[in-house]
């Protein structure tokens, strides 16, 4: 086979019937806002559980401030990093379709086991005892079975949605995916408005409940759409063409290409691709007559994203503090407004209000200025949004290391600082999160191999994923550095014993450094 004729790549889009797709008929913007609507369920579910999971470890199972802190971020880490598989099963083997329904189910289950282990009081510790080892066994079995179904619908609702809308309409995938980060801010806003007052009120079994009932109102909703969606059929494993490119590059490299009929019509096929000289190594995979040009185009498109993707990493790491930290140093703030105690997971709703806010405005702008080029508007472009996000990352954690020294202080003065100071580094790592991650996802579903949308999609929450890990590691890292010059960092039974100021201050100096390193790749890439 001649390599342009490849197949990979290639539009392979069916009906629910296996069936060619016709445009008029599947499709389209009516089946992709379904996508939107799931995702407000989703985002309400992951964000609840993200913000409110810390609080239940801690007073209801009694482990500490460091392990509740470490259990939700290794929890939410597994979550986005099982993304990955899950994503590569959807591109390999089975439809983003079926993939999100069965996760569902998966996540469904663990939600069921966490909500029995709510109502039943021989599956929770006595007070001031950590779980049993059943009891710990039943957390945990509920707890990973929920990170192991939410890494599937993660992987595969935004690429699914994407999916319904004509491909060469950048513009529209660009707003789509504008519109589905408002639909993640949309179920944040919800799950800090709604369902932890609720939580606050009513307890965990109720909080449990409500999200169980969620969850299958979001699988029945997305099933519902099935006679109107695209399927883009799987075409095999897409790692596995990667690795074949890599390895026989490396066994060609010192060969020379002279004869190879392959290389030849390289210079046709790539002439006007940018990909021919990035990584040119890999075009020696071409002397193997089973390997054709898309597939070397596949292998160098992937690798470009990786060091992208790299570098979002400690952006997701300091948000990852909302969930944690931020919740903790609320608790031993002034919280009280005449007589009413605001529940310190709700201040989120102020920057979600901003990020929600900003998405409108921007694609009010778009539309407005839709008939003139912009391609020359840097704003447009994902990866300068990015860029902006991982500036703005830096100068949170600056803002919040001064904030925690200020709280600090007034404890040790006999005071109280008002919660409402944690507003700053909150909106900071609000912004930085909505014009990184929503960049993210847009920039690595258009860039991405056709065969590969899964996967990559996934890449953007294997960064959160990672970025939760690193932030476990670092505390770790942290307190046992600090501990052999004098003090932990986090050695006292709760933050006013700790120095959260500290490490705030060395994540501030790590992002600076991170971005100094996504502006010299983006501009490579």
């Amino acid at each position: 086979m001649e390599p342009e004729l490849s197949t990979i790549g290639r539009d392979n889009y069916t009906d629910y019937k296996g069936k060619k797709a016709d445009q008029r008929k599947h499709g389209g913007v009516r089946a992709a806002s379904i996508a939107w609507v799931v995702e407000i369920m989703l985002s309400l579910i992951t964000s609840c559980n993200g913000v409110t999971l810390v609080d239940y470890f801690f007073k209801s199972m009694h482990y500490s401030v460091a392990e509740s802190s470490n259990m939700v971020t290794n929890f939410l880490g597994t979550a986005y990093l099982l993304s990955i598989i899950w994503g590569f099963i959807s591109d390999s083997y089975i439809t983003r379709f079926t993939t999100f329904l069965v996760s569902g189910t998966v996540q469904l289950m663990g939600l069921t086991m966490l909500t029995y282990q709510a109502y039943n009081p021989n599956l929770q510790p006595s007070e001031n005892k950590t779980p049993s080892y059943i009891q710990a066994l039943f957390l945990f079995a509920g707890l990973y079975a929920i990170a192991t179904g939410l890494g599937g619908m993660r992987a595969t609702l935004a690429a699914h949605g994407a999916d319904q809308l004509d491909q060469r309409n950048k513009s529209l995938i660009s707003s789509y995916f504008n519109w589905y980060f408002f639909s993640i801010c949309t179920g944040g806003l919800l799950a800090t408005c709604v369902m932890v007052p609720i939580e606050q009120k009513y307890g965990w079994s109720t909080s449990f409940l409500i999200l169980l009932f969620v969850t299958s109102l979001a699988l029945c909703t997305f099933a519902s759409g099935f006679a109107l969606y695209t399927y883009k059929r799987p075409s095999g494993s897409p790692l596995t063409r990667i690795i074949q490119t890599l390895v026989v590059s490396a066994k060609n490299m010192k060969v020379s290409t002279g004869g190879s009929v392959n290389h030849e019509v390289t210079e046709v096929l790539l002439a006007r691709e940018q990909s021919q000289h990035k990584f040119k190594f890999l075009n020696k995979a071409l002397m193997d007559q089973n390997i054709g040009v898309a597939q070397v185009k596949e292998t160098k498109t992937f690798i470009g994203l990786l060091p992208i993707f790299v570098t979002t990493i400690m952006m997701n790491c300091c948000v990852s503090q909302i969930l944690t930290f931020s919740v903790q140093q609320g608790n031993l703030m002034n919280r009280t407004i005449h007589n009413f105690t605001i529940p310190t997971q709700s201040i989120a709703f102020v920057p979600i209000i901003i990020s929600l806010t900003f998405i409108i405005l921007f694609e009010q702008f778009k539309k407005k200025n839709k008939h003139k080029d912009a391609s020359n508007t840097k704003f447009y472009k994902p990866l300068f949004r990015m860029g902006i996000g991982l500036a703005l990352v830096s100068t949170s954690m600056f803002v919040a290391s001064i904030i925690e020294s200020k709280r600090l202080e007034a404890f040790n003065n006999g005071k109280t600082l008002s919660v409402f100071w944690l507003l700053f580094q909150y909106i900071l790592l609000g912004l930085s999160d909505t014009l990184t991650l929503e960049g993210m996802l847009e920039f690595f579903y258009s860039e991405a191999p056709e065969s590969m949308r899964s996967i990559c999609i996934s890449l953007s929450w294997c960064s959160s994923s990672m970025g939760f890990f690193m932030s476990s590691v670092l505390v770790t890292l942290s307190n046992s550095v600090s501990g052999r010059f004098g003090k932990e960092w986090f050695g006292g039974k709760d933050l006013n014993h700790s120095r959260l100021d500290l490490f705030y201050a060395l994540l501030c100096v790590i992002n600076i450094l991170n971005f100094l390193l996504y502006v010299y790749f983006a501009k490579r890439y």
